[in-house]
């Protein structure tokens, strides 16, 4: 099988080597490190270093999906720049980054982060091609372990009653694991909640309403995503989409808070 091509400087991972996810050797500040399948290599930074990955192994530094024709034969590369590495897409599938951010071919390049991260190529057949990268940091070591230490809770948001059960209803089909979920409809949330609560009045607007006021909530909290302003025109479902997935993500709602949906009817102030 043809080399990857070389490249000055660079040291070459191997096919064995082991997921950069679990961190790199103590390495100069900015030294990028990058690996699929078919091996990598590791690069100190310097002013217009560049590394090429896509599936023509004899013509690129790291080579991605050799065997899929849906991945360019040069997908994209990093280029180090100032004090940053950059992503530059030259393919024609979009590069997904870490939370779901896409990155076009002919797009301006994105700046990575110190540490790890994730790359995407989807190729053929629901294929993903992993391209890992890892750029090493101020000190050019990885994090220590922190095996002792307490774990940080995630930040759950506090919602009053009406608040979650609305919610809980809203995003069933999330809590469901279903494969792509989307929010159910106000007015067949509204249904719902009228069934569960007959005596708390129950509307369309009532549901939309507090929805509406958790999302102002969160978004003032720093949670983006959650504004017209940032989705642009048409919303659809987008703002309350985000709001679920922050809310399951936070693990402000859990799949058995799905429970309340089997509770018998409540009339009036009683309880189960």
């Amino acid at each position: 099988m043809s080399p990857f091509r070389p490249v000055d400087g660079g040291t070459t991972l191997p096919e064995s080597h082991g997921s950069l996810a679990r961190g790199v050797p103590p390495s100069a500040p900015g030294t990028i490190f990058t690996l699929t399948l078919a091996g990598g290599i590791a690069l100190g930074s310097g002013e217009g270093r560049e590394v090429i990955f896509g599936r023509n192994r004899p013509d690129v530094h790291v080579c991605l999906g050799e065997d899929d024709l849906r991945v360019s034969r040069r997908h994209g590369s990093l280029v180090h720049r100032g004090r940053h590495w950059w992503l530059h897409n030259t393919g024609r599938l979009p590069i997904r980054l870490p939370g779901a951010r896409l990155l076009f071919g002919n797009e301006e390049p994105v700046p990575l982060a110190e540490g790890y991260t994730p790359l995407f190529v989807r190729g053929s057949n629901e294929r993903e091609h992993l391209l890992e990268v890892y750029v090493a940091g101020a000190d050019g070591r990885r994090p220590a372990p922190r095996h002792e230490d307490v774990t940080r809770p995630p930040k759950v948001w506090r919602l009053d009653e009406d608040e979650r059960l609305a919610l809980i209803v809203l995003g069933q089909r999330y809590l469901l694991h279903e494969p792509r979920p989307q929010p159910l409809p106000w007015h067949m949330a509204a249904g719902q909640l009228a069934e569960l609560r007959p005596d708390a009045g129950w509307t369309r607007k009532k549901v939309e309403h507090l929805v509406v006021g958790v999302r102002n909530r969160l978004s003032a909290g720093g949670v983006a995503g959650l504004t017209r302003a940032e989705i642009g025109e048409p919303v659809g479902n987008a703002l309350n989409h985000n709001l679920l997935r922050e809310l399951l993500l936070s693990t402000t709602l859990v799949p058995p808070d799905l429970a309340v949906l089997d509770e018998p009817p409540v009339r009036g102030g009683e309880r189960p």
